[in-house]
């Protein structure tokens, strides 16, 4: 067993030296995103990405599952609201539920394949298109805001940025959606009681306990679980690329 994890511990860094010597983009890319995470005021400015991503995810299973969906609303604090229609309970509503914390990390997933693929620039334009279709459902005008400004962002490397600005954009925003999706799990379960105790709201694992009986706690688990699976997932798909 020792030496199964000794030579998993070798191959993974040969692969980060490998990664530094011909894509050190990609590992740049992953400190930045890094860095935009941890720190506690740029994270105050970019968390607004992920919210979108959440809020997204939450908008996509709803139609998927067969619910209306009545619109999404971004906030200034970073919070956001998907509002769908239908059934009170059942399956598709909690799909629903289950869909938000996710999102950002499957997105990032999804964008790790696709720069491990040499295919940056098609990343960047899905991501361009799913901001499309959210911001029809925007129903605030800060929400317009953001997904314009972050569709201007992201659609401007598409169009005009060459194919190594485009690798490492991609790669950059892949990485903070990972590591987004980690940090906002972890506030979930910080401040989840706290935040239903002073603003009566409800978080997406307390509607999940309240629709299945599951408790609260064990669905935040899920996440966590899920973000950091996702992590570890996107991290060696970039890093050692698939062949």
């Amino acid at each position: 067993m020792t030496t199964d994890l000794l030579s998993a511990l070798d191959t993974a860094l040969d692969g980060v030296l490998a990664t530094a010597r011909d894509r050190p983009e990609v590992l740049a890319a992953a400190v930045l995103a890094l860095v935009v995470v941890v720190w506690t005021a740029s994270w105050r400015v970019a968390r607004g990405v992920v919210t979108i991503a959440h809020e997204g995810g939450h908008a996509l299973v709803a139609v998927l599952a067969g619910r209306g969906l009545s619109g999404i609303r971004l906030h200034a604090d970073t919070s956001g609201v998907t509002t769908s229609t239908g059934r009170a309970g059942g399956l598709g509503l909690v799909l629903t539920f289950l869909a938000g914390y996710p999102a950002p990390a499957v997105l990032g997933l999804v964008g790790a394949v696709f720069v491990a693929t040499d295919r940056a620039a098609a990343s960047l334009w899905l991501v361009v298109v799913l901001l499309v279709a959210t911001l029809v459902q925007v129903r605030n005008a800060y929400g317009v805001v953001l997904v314009l400004v972050t569709g201007g962002a992201v659609g401007a490397v598409a169009w005009w940025g060459d194919a190594a600005l485009q690798g490492a954009f991609a790669a950059a925003l892949s990485w903070f959606l990972l590591f987004g999706a980690l940090r906002s799990v972890r506030e979930l379960q910080r401040g989840r009681r706290r935040a239903v105790q002073r603003l009566g709201a409800e978080s997406d694992a307390d509607a999940l306990a309240r629709l299945t009986g599951i408790p609260g706690g064990l669905w935040a688990a899920v996440f966590w679980l899920a973000a950091v699976a996702a992590v570890i997932t996107g991290a060696w798909v970039l890093v050692r690329g698939i062949r």
